[in-house]
């Protein structure tokens, strides 16, 4: 009996078939028996993974030619390697050390894996090492060392983050939902498809646009479409068969508390919305990144046939799902047939958010964040230095594009931003108290300015030129800065000087990058309200980290440790999650108080709470208790980051008594930062109910009041 019925799949290209496929079937068999994969050749010691009926079955060399159509012969048997091997890892993987949950063994195999990524590998001593410097040697000859690099990072990501599915396995622990697509991103391997997609295709993209948020979500998104539809195929045989914990499934079953059909469906709708959050990053930001990066026409065509090889592969990767013996599959209609329900259902008119309406106070729910806050004894003076401050940079005066000042004395005092730093460095010195209460005010103000001028306008050149100016203003020789254009212009440079100069170079390069993501962040929440659209949650999430200024607060942070802390050790997993737990948790709570004033009183499309409602089609006193358990779960994430990983890291990366101390100290001061927010916001007046200084038009003209009627009647 299957647990769940197969969901309508959101595929909206047809899948194609590449014509050699058979002679991949016979070249990956045999390539299989050489590298010693199979039952009659395997390794001494090894234990029962596959036998030649079970890979024939598996059929990768059908999977390969449904996901890359276009590509020639020796191409398609390379990339069949490719994926027979690393489903040949993931089956060895679990056999050996997930059902054993041999930790200690686990590790000491992964970390031998990255020396078979080099053109003069060790011996290799089992089929996984045979396979991997096998077709290391086939395939990065031909590639730019950006590639090799890029690509290097895929492959380590999924071997190495097996230990985050092992260790949950291990420990019975399902992670959360949003700790769970970023941790599939790595693990799942559907980034390094996107690498061999590019190889498959005969492309590369533009070095200098690899970094871009509309590469990186499209990247993403096509990831997590990956992961999600496996996971619902796959959910039978890992839950029943190899006791597994890490499947979206699982992991919607029990955070909604639903029964397994239901989040099946869930998962299924957040595929849907990832793919077309793919379509609408394809269609409205590549044609930007093209122009603003000057790529010319030979960069364009492998940019979009990179865009067609990913789309190629969700279709074709649906459609081996549907015949694969290892999926749940008996709803094997085939994909031209399958697709036609969802197809529909996606056509369906989608009515946009209706801004303004009246949605009355938010009944708060009961924030779980447990920690105690303490106030730094030179708030006071903080709070008035921070007025004659504001005054100095313009904040309370006309501006040529805001003749009503955004900003007015009382406003900013009735703000108490003093409160929040006050409680953020509790023990910081009066002078270090003023510059981090006058960074809030900084971004708090560009927060409002940016709306003020560039939403009320549908202003997105001006936007991406006042996006483009943050830089210079953050000189990192801390040298001179243009004439400042505007009130948030002129307070970053002032900052920026009394900041940056104690700072190293690695230091000051990271914390400019925090403010440009911050200012980048809030051109794309006004791309939303253009498109008058509801953010998909999960770009919501991520994308709200730097809107909501969090990343530009921790940096300084990181930074002020940099002597204490190796680098290193904040780019491992276990920090990077303790931190963008610690952000989620702020982040959510903000959309929380600020929901009736962003949605009844300034339009706001870009609201966690919204967000929900809009996937769910839920109402409001619907969305807050999954906002609010989202919280929650972001919170014991923190903790057991905190308290069951951060040990171990350090024990792993063997350090001195004096940086855990201070690794001690830096997760104290994120507990501090957790605690901090709420009480702020408990005693700002920011978020009262009130008309804001500039409010963004409501759609008018010829046919809109017709539009108002229906898009309420729909409602």
């Amino acid at each position: 009996m299957q647990p769940f019925e197969l969901p309508d799949f959101y595929v909206p290209y047809p899948a194609r078939l590449n014509p050699s496929l058979e002679g991949a079937r016979r070249h990956t068999m045999a390539w299989a028996r050489e590298m010693r994969m199979l039952d009659a050749d395997r390794d001494p010691g090894t234990p029962d993974i596959w036998d030649e009926r079970a890979l024939e079955a598996m059929d990768y060399a059908l999977l390969c030619a449904y996901t890359h159509p276009d590509c020639a012969a020796p191409e398609l048997d390379l990339i069949t390697d490719w994926y027979v091997w690393v489903f040949y890892f993931d089956d060895h993987f679990l056999e050996v050390f997930k059902k054993p949950q041999d930790q200690e063994g686990a590790e000491s195999y992964l970390d031998r894996l990255p020396l078979f990524m080099s053109l003069d590998p060790p011996a290799p001593v089992n089929a996984v090492e045979r396979g991997l410097a096998d077709l290391w040697a086939r395939t990065v000859p031909a590639r730019s060392d950006a590639w090799r690099r890029r690509f290097s990072v895929s492959t380590l990501n999924l071997l190495r983050e097996s230990l985050w599915e092992l260790s949950n396995i291990s420990t019975g622990r399902i992670p959360n939902p949003v700790e769970y697509i970023e941790m599939r991103r790595k693990v799942g391997g559907a980034p390094w498809s996107a690498d061999l997609a590019e190889h498959a295709a005969g492309v590369e993209i533009p070095e200098r646009v690899v970094a871009t948020r509309p590469l990186r979500v499209l990247k993403d998104t096509f990831s997590d479409a990956v992961h999600l539809r496996n996971d619902i195929f796959s959910y039978q045989r890992e839950t029943e068969s190899e006791g597994e914990v890490n499947n979206s499934v699982l992991v919607m079953e029990r955070f909604l508390s639903v029964a397994p059909q239901v989040a099946a469906d869930t998962v299924n709708d957040l595929l849907t919305s990832r793919l077309r959050q793919f379509e609408n990053t394809a269609v409205t930001e590549l044609p930007h990144v093209f122009e603003d990066h000057a790529l010319d026409p030979v960069e364009r065509a492998g940019v979009a046939a990179y865009v067609k090889a990913l789309q190629d592969w969700q279709s074709g990767g649906h459609e081996w799902h549907l015949r694969s013996s290892r999926y749940m599959n008996d709803r094997s209609l085939g994909m031209s047939a399958a697709r036609i329900p969802a197809l529909l259902k996606s056509a369906r008119i989608s009515v946009p958010h209706v801004p303004f309406q009246k949605v009355g106070p938010t009944p708060l729910p009961a924030f779980d964040i447990p920690y105690p806050t303490r106030a730094n004894p030179h708030r006071e003076r903080a709070g008035r230095n921070l007025l004659a401050w504001a005054r100095e940079m313009g904040m309370f005066s006309p501006h040529p594009r805001t003749p009503v000042p955004v900003w007015s004395a009382d406003r900013l005092t009735g703000m108490v931003l003093e409160v929040c730093a006050a409680s953020l460095a509790p023990d910081a010195d009066p002078e270090a108290l003023d510059l981090a209460v006058q960074w809030l005010a900084c971004g708090t103000f560009g927060d409002d300015y940016f709306p003020a001028v560039f939403n009320r306008d549908r202003d997105m050149a001006g936007a991406k030129a006042f996006n483009a100016r943050v830089p210079r203003f953050m000189p990192l020789d801390c040298g001179r800065t243009p004439t400042p254009e505007n009130p948030f212009e002129t307070s970053l440079a002032d900052l920026w000087t009394r900041t940056a100069g104690p700072m190293d170079d690695r230091g000051r390069r990271e914390f400019r990058a925090a403010v440009e993501h911050m200012v980048e962040s809030w051109v794309w929440e006004l791309s939303n309200h253009l498109q008058s659209r509801v953010p998909d949650p999960v770009d919501y999430v991520e994308m709200r980290r730097h809107t909501f200024g969090s990343e530009l607060t921790m940096s300084l942070a990181r930074i002020g440790r940099a002597d204490e802390i190796p680098p290193h050790v904040f780019e491992t997993r276990t920090l990077r999650e303790l931190e963008t737990s610690a952000m989620d948790v702020a982040c959510l709570l903000n959309d929380c108080f600020s929901y009736q004033k962003e949605i009844e009183y300034e339009g706001e499309l870009n609201n966690g709470v919204l967000a929900v409602e809009n996937f769910f089609g839920c109402g409001r006193d619907e969305a807050l208790p999954i906002v609010a358990d989202l919280i929650a779960s972001r919170r014991r994430q923190f903790e057991h980051l905190a308290g069951g990983e951060l040990p171990s890291l350090c024990d792993r990366l063997d350090l001195d008594d004096a940086a855990r101390a201070a690794l001690s100290s830096y997760v104290e001061e994120l507990r501090d930062w957790m605690a901090a927010i709420l009480r702020w916001h408990r005693e700002t007046d920011r978020y009262d109910e009130r008309e804001p200084v500039f409010r963004l038009p409501t759609p008018t003209g010829l046919g809109m009041s017709a539009f108002h009627l229906f898009a309420r009647a729909a409602r």
